[in-house]
């Protein structure tokens, strides 16, 4: 039987939800931690909901916090097959989540856009890309690509056939997870010809600065196809 998860929401603004935005945390925080994100957004994307929901597990490090898998630190000394499993056994939680509040919004997978930050965009780029159906857009924050060898078989397409938009953040001075795993995420999805944008928020360490905010908010626009309003975001 597969975990069930939840967390906190943002209805849209409009009361009629035409899109679903997903937010996916990361290790040792939980859906609290980016919900607040809807509040900036939700005056340009007025017929979104917004949904972030807690990771399954308890995290190892923060018994108060949560985590989609475990993660040792360094990452960069951490074992990426171990990441791989991690995710592997974190997917289905995921696509059952979704599969249940695309079905309660009478949505599809064109309508959804998955954001994540840290582990949760490691989760985001993982399930986003191998859902029967590509979400309209992933966009990741601060994270990186595990197992790029399996792109080959990631068969997320959307309804035209063509691969998901990604677009990735991270911040330069990002002492986690460097920013130079934002550039070979960027060149090893080109390489499975999977098209991926990027910015880099200069002086910004492990976290999201209002300019990747608003990166993230026309990424969003423009995946899900709605016309930009006049309202600032």
């Amino acid at each position: 039987m597969v975990t069930r998860i939840d967390g906190p929401r943002v209805a849209a603004k409009s009361r009629t939800t035409k899109q679903l935005i997903v937010f996916l945390h990361g290790y040792g925080a939980d859906g609290n931690d980016l919900i607040a994100i809807a509040q900036q957004w939700q005056n340009v994307l007025p017929d979104t909901t917004f949904v972030s929901p807690h990771a399954p597990e308890i995290c190892a490090l923060a018994p108060q916090a949560r985590q989609w898998f475990p993660l040792g630190f360094p990452l960069s000394e951490d074992d990426p097959e171990a990441h791989w499993a991690g995710l592997e056994k974190a997917r289905p939680v995921l696509d059952a989540f979704l599969d249940a509040e695309l079905k309660r919004y009478g949505l599809s997978d064109a309508n959804l856009l998955l954001v994540g930050f840290s582990q949760g965009t490691m989760l985001a780029l993982h399930a986003g890309l191998r859902r029967p159906q590509a979400p309209a857009g992933i966009l990741g924050y601060s994270g990186m690509l595990v197992g790029p060898e399996h792109l080959a078989s990631a068969p997320a397409r959307l309804v035209n056939g063509q691969r998901p938009p990604i677009l990735l953040i991270h911040g330069s001075q990002d002492d986690v997870i460097s920013a130079e795993a934002m550039f070979v995420a960027a060149d090893q999805l080109a390489e499975a010809e999977i098209p991926c944008q990027w910015h880099l928020s200069t002086g910004i360490g492990h976290g999201i600065d209002g300019g990747g905010l608003q990166h993230g908010a026309f990424f969003a626009l423009q995946s899900l196809k709605i016309k930009r309003p006049n309202a600032a975001v």
